[in-house]
């Protein structure tokens, strides 16, 4: 058993972290077997089988055993917040492939303990790429919800430092917090850390940056944390973090039939009749999951406090215009 794997299995063990626990055991078994010793591996097998059966019997019906709260300690307080969402990926409006695919890493990870037995190992790296408000930072909260496990959202900007090797420290702390505490990790606008090596407008401590966020991902995750990066200037990555992460994902400025979803899904009983909702259509397309939400809530707070039952078709095509006229003018102010 490697020292990392020890720290794992006391920091589960301290934290009651059970199905952690034996999810490390059957890591251990999978190394014994790769080595020649089959009794030693099939020994502990069975005793996780047996420890399983035992959690089966004892569970009660109604109830999935609740993570502890996982704060972050020390040095980690500054780097990291952590939450525990509520929020489901049923909540968003995805396109059939990204929610086919995040379903499918929901499912890795519940039945991960499988996949050890078989040598393998859930998707735990994961690229959310595409335009701002499109979904990324909500599919991490949403992936936290599916699988009971904390959200820690990372502040990059905290990382940094003017001292030479202190970031490297921090990324350090940070990716042990990572191997110890089982959670949902999402970094956040990435590329602030995973710009291109060799890039004109490079830093020597940049590039020591990046290059210890690469040596970091190659190490084992004993815990099968969930590690999201999310950016939306995926062009200015390096190419090597590509070949870091199990999964790239990206996301796309929804279409008109989306675009009516999150609509009516905001406005709720508010929500005006199918032939009003129909005819603002031209003025949803091109504007992000995010701007909809927005404009949806700017209406829907006026028809709450003016009394009305329903939003009106001229409010909401309003709300709608303004988002594409405040999203010109971010353009045009960023072109100039």
């Amino acid at each position: 058993m490697s020292t990392k794997q020890l720290i794992a299995l006391l920091n589960s063990h301290i934290e009651r972290d059970e199905e952690q626990f034996l999810s490390i055991a059957l890591q251990v078994a999978a190394q014994e077997a790769r080595q020649g010793r089959l009794e030693e591996a099939n020994k502990l097998k069975r005793l996780v089988q047996r420890a399983r059966d035992q959690q089966r019997n004892e569970r009660q019906p109604s109830g999935q055993t609740p993570i502890p709260l996982a704060r972050p300690r020390g040095e980690l307080q500054g780097l990291v917040e952590s939450t525990y969402p509520k929020v489901t990926l049923e909540s968003m409006v995805l396109s059939e492939d990204v929610h086919q695919r995040l379903a499918r890493v929901v499912r890795q990870q519940r039945e991960r303990a499988r996949l050890r037995e078989h040598g393998h190992r859930p998707t735990t790296h994961i690229l959310l790429v595409g335009p701002p408000g499109t979904g990324k930072t909500m599919t991490a909260s949403a992936l936290a919800g599916e699988l009971h496990l904390p959200l820690f959202t990372v502040r990059l900007e905290a990382l940094f430092s003017r001292f030479l090797g202190e970031t490297a420290a921090k990324l350090r702390l940070l990716f042990d917090q990572i191997a110890q505490t089982r959670g949902v990790y999402l970094l956040d606008e990435f590329d602030a850390i995973g710009a291109r090596r060799g890039d004109p407008n490079d830093v020597g401590e940049i590039r020591r940056i990046l290059n210890s966020v690469l040596a970091f991902m190659e190490e084992p995750n004993s815990t099968d944390s969930l590690v999201l990066a999310a950016t939306n200037h995926v062009e200015i990555l390096d190419e090597a973090l590509a070949r870091r992460f199990d999964e790239v994902i990206e996301y796309q400025v929804p279409d008109a039939l989306a675009a009516r979803a999150i609509l009516e899904r905001r406005l709720g009983k508010l929500k005006p009749g199918p032939k009003v909702l129909a005819g603002i259509e031209p003025a949803s397309c091109g504007l992000s999951q995010g701007e909809l939400v927005r404009a949806a809530d700017a209406v829907v707070k006026d028809a709450i406090l003016e009394g009305s039952s329903k939003v009106s078709g001229s409010a909401l095509m309003h709300a709608l215009r303004n988002r594409h006229t405040l999203k010109g003018k971010f353009r045009r102010s960023t072109i100039d």
